[in-house]
C-alpha cells in the first residue's frame, strides 16, 4: 500500500493530485503541522528534516514532493502522466521539474519563511520585495514555454504541469503577481481538473 503523509494544503497536494490522476490506491496520513506532529515521532523518524510530504511504499521511504510525484507516475506508465525514461521528453520533464522546484518555487518559500514559518526573531521583512521581484524572471520563462500550448512536455498533461500549476496557485495565495495572461489561463485550465477539485473539496 502506498502511504502519503501530509496535510492537503501543503506541497503534499502535489503528490495527492498525482495519485488521484493515476487512479491508484493509497492511504493519506494527515500530519497536523499546527500541532507539531511533523516534529516528533512517528513522522520525524520518516523524515528527519521534519517536513511534509513523505511517501512510504513497502520498504521505500521518499521525501521531496517532485521526487514522490515522479516515482508515482513511473509506477503506472500506462497512465502516461510522465514521459518514458531515456527519451528527449523525459529530459525535458526532468528539466522542468527541477526548474519549478529550484527557480519558480524558491521566492515563494522565502516569503513563507519570512512571514510565518521561521520564528519571528529570525524573519527578515526587508527580503520580501526582493523575493517578489525574483519570482518574475522564472515566471516569464514559464510563460514563454506555454506560448504555444497548455502543456509543458510532450503535448499532454504530465506531472510537470501538476508541479507548475500547484506553484502558480501557491503564488497567487501568497500575493504574488503572475504577470502573464498565459500563466493565469494555464493555471485556471488545469486547476479545474476533477482530480484536483475532488481533493480541494475535502478540505
Amino acid at each position: 500500500m502506498l502511504k502519503i503523509y501530509g496535510p492537503i494544503i501543503s506541497r503534499t497536494l502535489r503528490c495527492l493530485w498525482t495519485a488521484e490522476e493515476l487512479g491508484c490506491d493509497y492511504e493519506r496520513i494527515n500530519i497536523d503541522l499546527m500541532k507539531g506532529e511533523h516534529a516528533r515521532p512517528p513522522f520525524s523518524e520518516i523524515n528527519p528534516l521534519k517536513k511534509v510530504p513523505a511517501l512510504v511504499h513497502d520498504d521505500l521511504v521518499l521525501t521531496e514532493s517532485a521526487a514522490i510525484c515522479t516515482y508515482l507516475a513511473d509506477l503506472f506508465p500506462k497512465k502516461e502522466l510522465i514521459p518514458e525514461p531515456r527519451t528527449p521528453d523525459r529530459g525535458r520533464y526532468d528539466m522542468w521539474a527541477s526548474f519549478i522546484i529550484s527557480e519558480l518555487e524558491q521566492p515563494l518559500w522565502i516569503v513563507s519563511k519570512h512571514t510565518f514559518a521561521l520564528p519571528e526573531k529570525l524573519r527578515v521583512p526587508d527580503i520580501l520585495p526582493t523575493a517578489h521581484k525574483e519570482f518574475l524572471r522564472p515566471a516569464a520563462v514559464l510563460a514563454g514555454a506555454l506560448a504555444h500550448g497548455p502543456f509543458l512536455v510532450g503535448g499532454r498533461f504530465t506531472v510537470a504541469d501538476i508541479l507548475a500549476v500547484h506553484t502558480l496557485n501557491w503564488a497567487l495565495k501568497a500575493g504574488f503577481e503572475l504577470g502573464h495572461d498565459v500563466l493565469e489561463d494555464y493555471r485556471k485550465e488545469h486547476s479545474s481538473r476533477p482530480a484536483l477539485r475532488g481533493l480541494l473539496e475535502k478540505i
